[in-house]
């Protein structure tokens, strides 16, 4: 029988200068391992490399699509919820067995709590979330050939070897200011200037 299935790894970040080409965005990007295949994981679970391949091939038309969406803490549930998402996948490549991945984070209530975390260098980890059915095999549980990968969400406590996640800075110590709220004041400025905010 199909069950929610959720495998948490700390995601601990690398340059992003080590992923092919860039990541189109003005907000913060984090990198790191999204999952390992071939091992034992801290929930007691093996994944093959051939299971991880098919899913990844499948899941890259949400990346390609710009709606990789993840949620900050895991829900029991097999829908995103889009007023928890917090980060939107950019990239996933493979570095031997693991799964590798660009995430930014995203503006939203739940995305800048995620930022604040990760401004403050507090460890958080990265978790997948998939539906699939296990059976036991020795000392572990082999996810079986149902599993249906749906996201990744931010925990903190991942079950999967190296995958929390820091931020990448690029030179800065501080993030990049954030040039919508440059532009918003500009155009009330100008749009306010006879004394009335029409668009208020």
């Amino acid at each position: 029988m199909k069950q929610v299935l959720i495998e948490t790894q700390f995601f601990t970040a690398k340059p992003l200068k080590l992923v092919e080409g860039t990541v189109p965005t003005s907000n913060p990007v984090v990198q790191g391992i999204l999952a390992t295949s071939e091992i034992k994981n801290g929930n007691g679970r093996y994944y093959s490399r051939e299971l991880w391949e098919r899913e990844i091939d499948k899941y890259m038309e949400n990346v390609n699509a710009n709606r990789a969406l993840g949620e900050l803490d895991h829900p029991d549930s097999s829908i995103i919820n889009l007023k928890n998402v917090s980060h939107n996948i950019k990239k996933i490549w493979w570095d031997g067995d693991n799964v590798m991945g660009a995430i930014e984070l995203l503006p939203t209530p739940s995305g800048n709590i995620l930022r604040a975390l990760f401004e403050n260098k507090i460890p958080v980890g990265v978790s997948s979330r998939g539906m699939g059915s296990l059976k036991q095999m020795g000392d572990l549980m082999e996810v079986q050939d149902d599993f249906e990968l749906l996201c990744w969400d931010f925990v903190s406590t991942p079950s999967n070897p190296g995958s929390y996640m820091q931020l990448v800075k690029e030179g800065k110590e501080n993030l990049p200011e954030n040039k919508f709220v440059k532009v918003n004041s500009l155009l009330t400025e100008i749009l306010c200037a006879n004394g009335t905010c029409p668009i208020f």
